[in-house]
């Protein structure tokens, strides 16, 4: 699959340098130079991949059935996937599974695969992972896998066009400030609509824009742990079934401008239009400041 044609005043263009970082459970990670972040929680890469993805969508509940069909969006290095398929091969082989990942960066996979940073798992994953990242597709007895390079924003919507329906999807971009594109009610939006009917979303963010776009489109919400993070990360679905309550704190946080989500209408726009956009809006909202919020919650230590 070719690398996607960016040019240098794209929204979502790339120059930066990819610099090796390890975490603190042993696994190694990536930083961003173009998006100002690491890839993955300095607590624990491969800690992250298992705990805020593939425990918090019960993956191995999900697994026992004859077919399982996976979203990665933000695939990156390629950890939520191999976490994933790990775990399906451990509890139920004969799973035939259909996987799709999104990723802006064809370097990013091709480096972790360069770099080893695939090897703690077995080797048949390690192939798999291997291939996406040169291929960019894997066609197996009870496996086809594919990774879309390109905007997501774009990418997305082929696979609404295509009806594709998801059991579990990993949403992980960089973080709202830093990937504010990937973070609107309209992008989403898109991303709900390949979300099956009993299917599950998980994220790591907690940002009341991020959860009040979940709920716009009319997802129901419940935290999970986020492993390596201070606050608790989000697993959406369709159903309120079996989810936990959000805490008062978190409830209260939805109330506040900070909930004024992000917005890009045409799925195009640059993160500083969106950014301006939103903040435009919370300058006129009726929402409580969020300030508020903070000195009930988050009383100065001071």
């Amino acid at each position: 699959m070719p690398e996607p044609a960016l040019t240098s005043d794209h929204p979502l263009s790339l120059s930066g340098a990819l610099t090796l970082e390890a975490t603190a459970d042993g696994s190694f990670t990536l930083f961003s130079e173009d998006f100002g972040e690491w890839f993955h929680s300095r607590a624990g890469a491969y800690t992250e991949a298992y705990t805020t993805y593939v425990e918090a969508t019960d993956l191995t509940q999900l697994a026992q059935a004859e077919s399982l069909t996976l979203l990665d969006v933000c695939y990156g290095l390629g950890y939520n996937t191999a976490a994933a398929l790990a775990t399906v091969r451990q509890v139920n082989p004969r799973c035939n599974v259909h996987l799709v990942g999104l990723e802006l960066d064809g370097r990013v996979p091709k480096q972790a695969v360069e770099s080893g940073l695939v090897a703690p798992w077995w080797p048949e994953i390690q192939g798999i992972l291997a291939q996406l990242a040169d291929q960019g597709q894997v066609n197996q007895s009870l496996l086809y896998a594919e990774l879309r390079l390109g905007d997501a924003r774009q990418t997305v919507q082929a696979l609404v066009d295509e009806g594709f329906q998801a059991d579990v999807i990993f949403f992980d971009p960089f973080s709202p400030p830093h990937c504010p594109e990937l973070w609107t009610v309209d992008f989403i939006r898109q991303v709900a609509r390949c979300l099956g009917p009993q299917g599950k979303l998980v994220t790591y963010s907690c940002a009341a824009a991020v959860r009040a776009a979940f709920l716009d489109v009319g997802l129901h919400l419940g935290p999970i742990a986020a492993a390596g993070r201070r606050w608790p990360g989000t697993l959406a679905q369709w159903s309120p079934a079996g989810l936990n309550p959000l805490a008062r704190q978190e409830q209260e946080h939805l109330q506040t401008r900070a909930a004024v989500p992000y917005r890009d209408p045409s799925l195009q726009d640059s993160a500083d239009t969106i950014r301006h956009r939103r903040q435009q809006e919370q300058a006129q909202s009726s929402l409580v400041p969020t300030s508020q919020w903070r000195k009930r919650w988050l009383p100065s230590k001071g």
